[in-house]
Formats: C-alpha cells, sequence, structure tokens
C-alpha cells in the first residue's frame, strides 16, 4: 500500500503563515512532523486532511473528544439549541443541569462554575484558596502544566542545567516575555514525595497546592501508592487548598476522574477536554464553604461566554452518555487492547520503550527500560526516536501525539484499535 503524502497542509500552511502567525492559533501545534495538518472533516475514530488521507486519530483534539468525533447525541442536542439562541447574557436550564450532573459525577463537587477554558479556570481557583486562606504562597510541580499565563507556567519543561536539586527545584518560567514577578509566590516541588510536601505544609503558610493528580501533560504518571492521600491529610491540617487539575483526566480516566479512581476528594478540581465533546467549556468545581465565597466575599470571577448555551448543550449530551457505566467499561477494555497490543509490538521490535498511564489516555517513553515515577525520569527520554515513529505512523494512517500520549474514544473499536497495532509494528520497523 503506498504511504500518504501531506505536501498540501505543508504548501497550505506556508502560505497561511502570510496572515496567521505560524499558521497557527496555538503554539502547541506548532513543529509537527512532517507538518502541521490542515484538516477538513472528521468522523468517529477517523480525520480527513486536504491530501485526502484518512487517518486515525489519537489526538482526539488534544484530548476532548472522548465520545468520538461528531457524536450524534451532542451534535442532536446542540442543533436543538441553536434554533433556540446562541448567547442569552444570562442563566438558562441547560446551566442548571450541566451543573447538576458535574455534582452528581465529581466527588468534591458540591457547587461549580464555568468557564471557557482550563487557563481560565485555574486561575479563579488559585484566587478562591488566597481568598479562603488569606495567605499567598502556591506550590506546584515539575512537569505539571495549569495554562500557559504568567503566575502558573513555571517548570512545565525546565532545562536540566538550571532546575537546581531534586530536594529543592529552582522555578524556572515557561515563556520569553513572562512576567517574573508573577512567579514570586510560587515554590516547586518534585512530585510523588509526599515526605518533602509534609514538612513544608508544617508552616501553615501555603494557600494552595495544585498538582495534576496523575501527571498526563509531560509523561502518564501515576501516584505512587499512599502519595494523594498524605496530601490531603497534610493539607487538611495546615488549612492549605488542595487543587486537582483535572483538566484531562476529568470524565476520562472514570466518570468522576482521578479522585473517583484512587479514593481522594480535593477541595476544588478545575476540568475541561473530555467535558463538552470539543466545545470550549472547562470548569471549577469544589465544597460548598469554598465556591460559595464567590458571592459572600465577593471573590470576582467573570465571563462573558460562561456556560454560552450551544456549550451547556453539549456538556449535558456528554456528560448523560459518561455517566453510563457501559461507557467506560468498553473504553476500559479497548484501551487496554491498544495499549497492551502497542507494548508487545515494541517487545517484539526489540524497542525500548516505558508504556505507562491508564486505558483511557496512556503515555510511550522511548528509551526508558521502566515507569517514570515523575518529570526527571522523563529527562532521558529519545524524543527524536519517537517523532521518527509517528512520522512514520501518519504515513501509515494512525495520528498520534509526538509527545507521547495516546487518547482513545468510545468509537475507537476493535478493527480500529487491532489496524493501529498493524500500522505500529509495520513503523517500528522504519526505526
Amino acid at each position: 500500500m503506498p504511504l500518504n503524502t501531506f505536501a498540501r497542509s505543508a504548501a497550505r500552511m506556508q502560505a497561511a503563515a502570510r496572515f496567521l502567525a505560524g499558521g497557527v492559533s496555538s503554539n502547541f501545534r506548532l513543529g509537527i512532523s512532517p507538518t502541521p495538518l490542515v484538516l477538513k472533516r472528521a468522523d468517529g475514530p477517523y480525520l480527513e486532511d486536504i491530501d485526502g488521507n484518512r487517518l486515525i486519530d489519537y489526538y482526539l483534539g488534544m484530548g476532548p473528544m472522548i465520545l468520538g468525533h461528531r457524536p450524534p447525541e451532542v451534535l442532536e442536542a446542540v442543533q436543538r439549541q441553536l434554533s433556540r439562541g446562541i448567547l442569552y447574557g444570562g442563566q438558562s436550564e441547560l446551566e442548571f443541569e450541566a451543573a447538576e450532573l458535574v455534582c452528581k459525577l465529581a466527588p468534591c463537587a458540591e457547587r461549580v462554575r464555568f468557564g471557557s477554558s482550563g487557563t481560565e479556570v485555574v486561575q479563579a481557583a488559585l484566587r478562591l484558596a488566597r481568598a479562603a486562606t488569606g495567605r499567598h504562597t502556591l506550590i506546584k510541580f515539575e512537569g505539571h502544566y495549569h495554562g500557559w499565563l504568567d503566575n502558573i507556567l513555571w517548570s512545565v519543561s525546565p532545562a536540566p542545567d538550571r532546575m537546581g536539586e531534586v530536594n529543592k527545584p529552582i522555578p524556572q518560567p515557561g515563556s520569553r516575555g513572562q512576567d517574573v514577578l508573577c512567579g514570586q509566590n510560587v515554590e516547586v516541588f518534585p512530585w510523588n514525595r509526599a515526605d518533602l510536601l509534609v514538612e513544608r505544609l508544617a508552616s501553615k503558610d501555603v494557600a494552595a497546592i495544585i498538582m495534576e493528580p496523575a501527571m498526563c501533560n509531560t509523561g502518564a504518571i501515576l501516584p505512587r501508592d499512599g502519595y494523594l492521600s498524605a496530601i490531603r491529610d497534610a493539607c487538611t491540617r495546615s488549612g492549605t487548598v488542595l487543587i486537582f487539575d483535572e483538566v484531562i483526566t476529568g470524565f476520562r480516566i472514570a466518570a468522576g476522574g482521578a479522585q473517583q479512581l484512587f479514593g481522594v476528594t480535593p477541595d476544588l478540581a478545575v476540568y475541561g477536554k473530555a467535558l463538552a465533546s470539543g466545545f470550549p467549556v472547562a470548569c471549577l468545581a469544589g465544597s460548598a464553604s469554598l465556591m460559595d465565597l464567590f458571592v459572600s466575599q465577593n471573590v470576582m470571577h467573570g465571563g462573558t461566554y460562561n456556560a454560552q448555551n450551544i456549550a451547556m448543550a453539549a456538556t449535558v449530551a456528554t456528560l448523560k452518555v459518561l455517566q453510563q457505566p457501559v461507557t467506560f467499561t468498553n473504553l476500559a477494555a479497548n484501551g487496554r487492547r491498544l495499549k497492551n497490543g502497542l507494548e508487545a509490538a515494541l517487545g517484539r521490535a526489540a524497542v525500548s520503550a516505558s508504556v505507562s498511564g491508564f486505558p483511557q489516555i496512556f503515555h510511550i517513553a522511548m528509551g526508558l527500560a521502566s515507569p517514570p515515577q515523575d518529570y526527571r525520569d522523563l529527562l532521558t527520554v529519545d524524543r527524536a526516536r519517537y517523532v521518527r515513529l509517528t512520522t512514520a505512523l501518519l504515513a501509515r494512517n494512525v495520528r498520534a501525539l509526538e509527545r507521547g500520549a495516546w487518547f482513545i474514544s468510545t468509537t475507537h473499536d476493535e478493527a480500529v484499535i487491532d489496524a493501529t497495532i498493524a500500522a505500529f509494528q509495520d513503523a517500528l520497523s522504519t526505526l
């Protein structure tokens, strides 16, 4: 079978850069090999680009398309709402229904506020934590991403020669032009080291700890046994607000996200991606005592497009599917089939790589002999070789993220997964 080519995408990207900076509207879409794709339609587990290639998609919009592309339940709900209005500048029954569904599914959720992006609702969570505690210090972790704004874009992918000692990392800004003064209250710690956090929180001067409860933006690293509960207990004793960033894990690895799966409930949690099947919806959820401070203590949270009606229709329709137990039974079964199949193919090809994470979102770290435990374990990943692999996969009708993450949807059935494993095996031969 002839291999795919992407000449039209490459030419169109070059032409578009005359008007659109870099030809993209997000830096995360730059640097794709052999070229960022120009796409024209999507359906189920497939994408079609302007070169006519039909690709099995494991980007899934960087994670949101958990029901696949163009899920009929969501399309029907959105089309129904389109005939009734787009933006009211007020409340709607859809907004109330969406909030009730989040509260039903997420263990920490007694109250909810909606926004448009994970970056945005993270800021609301941090503001709420500072208001509740009267403190300013924030603790985050190496390799954890919580949005691109100046006060939180610290040590997401720090250079090895600037990181400092493992027990006392030096916070590193993530971008040129970043206001470094915004990081003066940020402390960075290695993840999965409960002893360091318990000791630090004893001073009772930390407003909040924010973390991915399972590290999925950089690698896919599970918390060590007892780690989350140890941090939960330390936060409770010190009066520190515990924030889980479940933008990736929420409504993906379980209906109630990582907090349900691991049995540890944070004070606040932020959600996005799988929440609304590709519509721009995020939310902050948490205890009533904290969330009601938006009203009782005049903690500012606003946004013209918060709970926009079309987005709320998509949210309700998506969560109604995700609350059905069979949805996650099937996702887990097909995700395990894919994860195990790729791992077996790597073994047959004698390619050293760690495959870690969950059935619904896992990560391939080429060059690692064992699963990583924190960000520093990922510093030896052979990314260049993995990019060669994803480029070879793209030529064989499979689109996978170059950072190593694999997202699956409810539309990735056994036949699609088996075709993926066969393409993966063939692509490995090019290495």
